[in-house]
């Protein structure tokens, strides 16, 4: 880069407005991930920055179930948490204190895990329950899954594909892991919020879930 380039960039920085300095500072810390620049680059060119190609669709529907794969990597929860804050996905205390949780093991690297999505709104209101929807899930032959692939589908969805899914989250259905308040609890990814969330949610099982959350299951 030419010193006449950096001093353009330096002056142009100076004069934007205090308020948009944050997102300047989100947007170069995400142009250290190339699909980043790739999407910025088609943003320039007035393209939509994130095309879903033919044929390589992140996800597919039917019958009110969503499938889709998420390969692990064998990262422990304290590596989680730093990879998601590196790619400024954000994690909730609770959601930091299960990760970190002695229960928490992870699979072998390499492990194709491929999920299955119970929507909500294949159960009634009265019905929606953690022990319903389990029960559902068992008679379907799906099975829980380790509590990293909550993490997964944070990494991997958007908050925009989420929506475009009809969900608010994706909560992950693993065995339930306490949290410093010796609360049983499940990892999901929200978009309930500003920004994209991993949030810990109660795990009881008379728990009732809002019809626009999806539950995660494996194969």
């Amino acid at each position: 880069m030419s010193m006449d380039m950096l001093g353009d960039i330096v002056r142009k920085l100076v004069a934007l407005p205090e308020s948009e300095l944050g997102t300047v500072f989100d947007l170069l810390s995400k142009l250290n991930d190339q699909e980043w620049v790739q999407a910025f680059k088609r943003f320039l060119r007035k393209e939509n920055p994130w095309p879903i190609i033919a044929g390589e669709e992140k996800w597919h529907e039917e019958n009110g179930v969503i499938r889709f794969s998420v390969i692990t990597n064998g990262t422990t929860g304290e590596g989680l948490i730093a990879r998601l804050g590196s790619k400024s996905l954000r994690v909730s205390r609770y959601a930091k204190q299960v990760l970190c949780s002695p229960d928490f093991v992870p699979s072998e690297s390499g492990t194709v895990v491929d999920v299955v999505v119970l929507k909500g709104s294949l159960f009634e209101d009265s019905v929606r329950t953690s022990a319903n929807i389990r029960a559902e899930a068992d008679k379907r032959r799906h099975k829980k899954l380790n509590i990293e692939v909550a993490c997964l589908i944070r990494e991997k969805f958007t908050d925009k594909e989420l929506e475009a899914m009809g969900l608010w989250a994706i909560v992950a259905m693993h065995d339930p892991i306490d949290d410093s308040d010796g609360d049983p609890s499940l990892l999901g990814a929200s978009r309930i919020d500003v920004g994209r969330w991993l949030n810990a949610y109660s795990a009881e099982p008379d728990d009732r879930w809002h019809h626009a959350y999806g539950f995660a299951f494996s194969k």
